[in-house]
């Protein structure tokens, strides 16, 4: 263990590659899987009634697929059989011609094929021919046309048969599938967080120096279920993200590398807990894709991991080492797991345990109604809570003292515009809006009343109120005479007495920060 620590640093703990978790549960019984480890898909097809011809219509492809032992007898068998046709042709021709008897002819008598007696020197003669060995003691001589036309059947019969039988023996030792077995993916997959997020995790390796081009991996959910209309999937398939959008499933295959499968919103892990992956039954299936460096040709490994191979709260050790001038990979600890404290919980519980604990928002103190407006609300009147107020003023008070003044002689010039009456330059009337958020919730809250003597100032604050009707946004902009011609046409309701500055009536806390600044 220290030896370990040496190695890696103090953040790994001690290494457990075994399957022990937190909750214990009863052992399952081993269930049939889909995708064996090596990458055999475990599927048969039966029942197949006349579809079996159409194995034949693809000869070429049924031969490669055999098993070797299949393909070496079908082999030995195709050259022993049209060996055996031929020669015998060749016998037939000399027989038909009596060549075979050494007596009873005339000494210019030329026979089909010189030096054949029988069917063993007819054998010998149609290998010598067909191997193009020509010892010199058969030959076919001019006098035999029927000879002539087999021997140029069996010339392309022969060419015909060393074609599909030699390029089938050869596709078929050339095949990439020897390839994926040194393509290494590691015994379980984990799951543990990276960067703050919990992740599926798995391991994958390439043993040869040479290189996979263009390498690509995906991943598969094979998993029942039933829909909400009652239909049931069996072996249903759904893709795992493996990096699809950032480009993480493109592979450059030179040292061992870790897939990572973030469980999210869009996971089918996404309510997945350390608890109910004990009752779960799913299958992940892996599948590498690349061109294989040396013959161009497509390699494809595969292998799948079951519930129980997924390991809850694990990492996998580390097998890079920096050596002098170069990369070590150890790969004794390709398939080796560490422990790391990861919640039990699945993504689904953690964001709502997050969203339960997580602030209220600002709440929004309700508007009164204005007693000139009736139950009208303007926009400029939906304003925030008197604490959060009180914590505006709180920053505002820390600004740079010039601000500050520069605010206080803007608040000044809009209380003398609203006790004047009068327009400021620009031809725009200032609003309660421009006013500072104390303000604003005074005048909102409580208008000031106004002496039976003053109905000329009633009617001017009430053009300030009037922003409540949207529907007229030019109205808002004209100053304050006109608004007072527009305005006096309603009944002056009367109110009770008030000062004759604004500011005596503004709370004490309002005088005393107006005074202060």
């Amino acid at each position: 263990m220290s030896a370990l620590r040496r190695k890696f640093g103090e953040d790994y703990q001690v290494v457990n590659t075994s399957r022990s978790m937190t909750f214990s549960a009863p052992a399952k019984r081993k269930r049939q899987r889909f995708v064996e480890k090596n990458g055999r898909c475990n599927v048969q097809h039966g029942n197949l009634g006349g579809e079996t011809s159409r194995y034949l219509s693809d000869l070429f492809t049924t031969l490669v697929d055999l098993k070797w032992r299949w393909n070496l007898l079908i082999f030995i068998l195709t050259y022993t059989v049209a060996w055996l046709v031929m020669a015998s042709m060749w016998w037939v021709i000399a027989y038909i011609r009596g060549d075979l008897s050494t007596t009873g002819h005339d000494p210019s008598y030329t026979p089909c094929v010189a030096n054949v007696y029988n069917f063993p020197s007819a054998f010998l003669f149609f290998i010598e021919t067909e191997a193009t060995i020509g010892y010199g003691s058969r030959y076919i001589t001019e006098k035999c046309p029927e000879g002539i036309i087999l021997f140029l059947f069996q010339s392309l019969l022969g060419s015909i048969v060393d074609a599909f039988l030699i390029g089938c023996m050869f596709i078929k030792m050339s095949q990439p599938k020897k390839r994926a077995e040194t393509l290494m993916f590691s015994q379980d997959a984990v799951i543990s967080q990276r960067d703050g997020k919990l992740c599926l995790m798995f391991r994958v390796g390439n043993l040869r120096n040479s290189h996979m081009v263009s390498a690509q991996i995906r991943c598969k959910l094979i998993k029942s279920r039933q829909t909400p209309e009652g239909e049931f999937l069996p072996l249903d398939q759904c893709e795992l993200d493996v990096g699809f959008g950032t480009g993480a499933d493109q592979l450059f295959l030179v040292s061992p590398l870790t897939i990572c499968h973030e469980i999210n919103t869009n996971s089918p892990f996404f309510d997945l807990s350390q608890r109910s992956l004990m009752n779960e039954q799913f299958e992940i299936v892996v599948i590498l894709e690349g061109i294989v460096e040396t013959t161009g040709m497509t390699c494809q490994a595969r292998t799948s991991y079951t519930e129980d191979e997924v390991l809850w709260g694990h990492r996998f050790l580390p097998v890079m080492s920096l050596e002098e001038g170069f990369f070590r990979v150890d790969y004794s600890q390709f398939h080796n797991t560490f422990e790391v404290p990861t919640p039990p919980y699945s993504v689904k519980e953690q964001e709502e345990k997050s969203s339960l604990t997580s602030p209220n928002p600002v709440a929004i103190a309700p508007t009164l109604p204005s007693p000139l407006l009736g139950n009208r609300v303007g926009r400029r009147e939906r304003l925030l809570s008197a604490d959060h107020a009180e914590n505006l003023e709180d920053q505002a008070s820390r600004l740079p003292s010039k601000l500050q003044r520069m605010s206080s002689t803007k608040e000044e010039h809009l209380w003398r515009a609203l006790k004047t009456g009068t327009a400021l330059p620009g031809g725009k009337a200032y609003s309660t809006g421009d006013l500072s958020l104390s303000i604003q919730r005074f005048r909102s809250s409580s208008i000031p009343a106004v002496k039976h003597g003053q109905p000329e100032e009633q009617v001017k604050l009430l053009s300030l109120d009037l922003d409540a009707d949207e529907g007229d946004p030019v109205k808002h902009r004209q100053p304050t005479a006109i608004s007072t011609i527009g305005a006096a046409t309603p009944a002056p309701v009367p109110f009770p007495s008030m000062g004759s500055r604004p500011e005596d009536n503004l709370p004490p806390k309002l005088r005393k920060m107006n005074a202060d600044r």
